[in-house]
């Protein structure tokens, strides 16, 4: 009521003050009637201020959760691949080569490439990292196992094996690893050794991320 008949009598009062204007404080001492509607609006100034700001530093810690939850969900890590779907036996080469897991059996965000056997970190952390390996003699070669696990070309484990006694011949090797976003994983068969697989997958390379 006193804002209105503040108004019907063309009073020049401000609650926010500035040129030309009165502060509520001094319109409390010229008029009376003003002083508690002005200074009402000079409260509720104050509480909308405070809740502008308030919503804004809450939308900030909003959208960094967003962020960081993306950041997650994009740079989950797991894969793991077979070498072949069908018989195949390669090798013995004359110099050591990456080898290359064709079948899939999951992939996420797709950071291992099966046209190059080499598995990409997508984030700093510790890493599981598994493989198995086999061989046949039946294919006519010398019965021996002899692959290694490489970090950015640097040797960390080896799977070497070699028995004359028996037909096939098989080892695995499971280890944790830290990892650096951008560090290369690859398997390598080791010069004069060669490798055997079909639909039942006996070589296998998996890796994941334990934590970060």
């Amino acid at each position: 009521m006193l804002c209105l008949l503040g108004a019907a009598l063309a009073q020049d009062y401000s609650w926010s003050g500035g040129p030309g204007r009165v502060d509520p404080v001094d319109i409390c001492l010229i008029d009376k009637s003003s002083c508690g509607c002005c200074l009402m609006r000079r409260v509720m100034s104050r509480m909308e201020m405070m809740f502008n700001r308030t919503h804004a530093e809450l939308q900030d810690h909003l959208q960094k959760s967003q962020n960081a939850i993306l950041h997650r969900l994009t740079s989950r890590s797991a894969f793991s691949a077979a070498f072949s779907d069908t018989p195949i036996c390669v090798g013995p080469y004359r110099q050591d080569v990456t080898i290359r897991y064709r079948h899939i059996f999951v992939n996420l965000n797709d950071r291992y490439n099966n046209s190059t056997g080499v598995f990409t970190a997508p984030r700093s952390g510790v890493y599981n990292l598994a493989l198995t390996a086999y061989n046949d003699a039946g294919a006519g070669g010398r019965l021996a196992i002899c692959i290694r696990l490489s970090i950015n070309g640097v040797q960390q484990a080896s799977l070497m094996e070699s028995n004359l006694h028996d037909r096939e011949d098989s080892t695995s090797v499971n280890l944790a690893v830290s990892l650096l976003a951008g560090d290369r994983v690859s398997v390598t068969l080791i010069a004069g050794c060669y490798l055997c697989d079909d639909s039942r997958h006996r070589n296998i390379f998996s890796g994941f991320l334990l934590f970060d």
